[in-house]
């Protein structure tokens, strides 16, 4: 039998409209109808990651400085002032001069280990390693992999600030960036029984080089076996660079993981820090590659269902966005569980995900799937 400990959770107050609910967060400090509908709302949750980002020494918000040097590697397109840092911490302006303190082939900020497959990644139900999906020229086996293992890399650093965040540490990192590891050692870690890589984090997408490099190198030492490139990412890259990860993934029987926190501009700044302008154009712009191998699907979405604040109506429009583009991109709903410094809200109860579960359908997806079930409860 297992057993949940539950959190008690207690009412808190939304300073724009005054209402109270449990399913505010006193970090956000407003409800997700205020954030909707007043702009002063975001103002007010932005005090929530100044406290989240100064604790670790991090920028507030992405540098916008209008005489900074421009960094191009993700789509927050930070302006970095002489002697500043981007938004994660990983990029400096000395004088004049963009250094990347980790990120390049030579020095990636990073945590690895062999993960057993079957394993728990958010497309496990559509994957070749858990699944057998499109064996034998994608899948070792017509049926999970046991016995090869998942290299799980994940990268020290995020260009979020997700007051959720279950992979918190990584801000350690990247406030303290000491050791490194080069992509050719990354790819050394890879034997005969790895049968894919999954870059994940924090976020791979600050240090997107220094992955694209060890994949390249992967592939090129692995060619004459199935080595399945995979990435979960909030999808905010350079366009450019987001080309080459699909590429890899394409090529390998791997996907492309992207993380869609919120639709409404507001709602999504309120829980990241930053802003979704590019992550939908980046989207379309993966998912023109979908029918060049249709038996693995290339593309999977998905968004975690934080109480309060992602409910149906995010739900209905990221769904419609998706099944406008292709109706079978597999979209995964997460359960939440409370972390980081949104540990005030209960998990997600059953009620709210049959009701977005019922969105999504509504939209025309086809293959939609319930992720973290057992967190699911009559919590509210």
């Amino acid at each position: 039998m297992i057993f949940r400990i539950i959190p008690r959770v207690k009412p808190k107050t939304c300073r724009i409209c005054g209402r109270e609910s449990i399913l505010i967060s006193d970090i956000i400090g407003v409800c997700v109808d205020c954030l909707r509908e007043d702009k002063e709302a975001v103002e007010v949750a932005m005090v929530g990651h100044e406290r989240s980002r100064r604790f670790y020494g991090l920028p507030v918000e992405p540098p916008n400085d209008p005489k900074g040097v421009e960094c191009r590697i993700c789509a927050n397109r930070c302006r970095i002032p002489e002697g500043g840092k981007g938004f994660c911490g990983l990029v400096k302006n000395e004088g004049g001069k963009l250094v990347r303190l980790a990120g390049t082939p030579k020095k990636g900020l990073l945590e690895w280990y062999y993960d057993p497959l079957p394993t728990n990644c958010v497309a496990d139900w559509t994957c070749p390693g858990c699944k057998g999906i499109g064996y034998p020229k994608w899948a070792y086996t017509d049926g999970p992999e046991i016995g090869y293992k998942n290299l799980a890399v994940f990268y020290g650093a995020c260009n979020l600030d997700c007051l959720f965040c279950q992979n918190w540490h990584y801000r350690e990192m990247a406030s303290n960036p000491r050791k490194f590891i080069s992509a050719r050692e990354l790819a050394n870690a890879v034997n005969d029984k790895v049968s894919c890589v999954c870059y994940f984090g924090g976020d791979p997408g600050p240090q997107i080089i220094h992955a694209l490099a060890s994949s390249r190198i992967m592939i090129e030492e692995n060619k004459d076996r199935i080595l399945r490139i995979c990435w979960e990412s909030n999808g905010l890259m350079n366009p450019d660079i987001l080309d080459k990860a699909v590429e890899l993934s394409l090529i390998s029987g791997g996907n492309f993981k992207f993380d869609i926190k919120a639709w409404n501009p507001n709602i999504y700044k309120a829980l990241t820090g930053v802003s979704n302008k590019y992550l939908f154009s980046n989207i379309k712009r993966a998912a023109k590659r979908i029918g060049e191998r249709r038996e693995v699907p290339l593309i999977v979405a998905s968004t975690l269902l934080v109480p309060g604040y992602v409910d149906e109506i995010e739900v209905e429009m990221i769904a419609g966005f998706l099944a406008d583009i292709d109706p079978t991109i597999p979209y995964r709903l997460l359960a939440f569980h409370p972390d980081y410094l949104m540990n005030d809200l209960p998990p997600t109860s059953k009620n709210h995900m049959l009701k977005c579960l019922e969105a999504a359908k509504r939209q025309g997806l086809e293959n939609i799937s319930i992720g973290n079930p057992w967190l699911l409860g009559n919590h509210y």
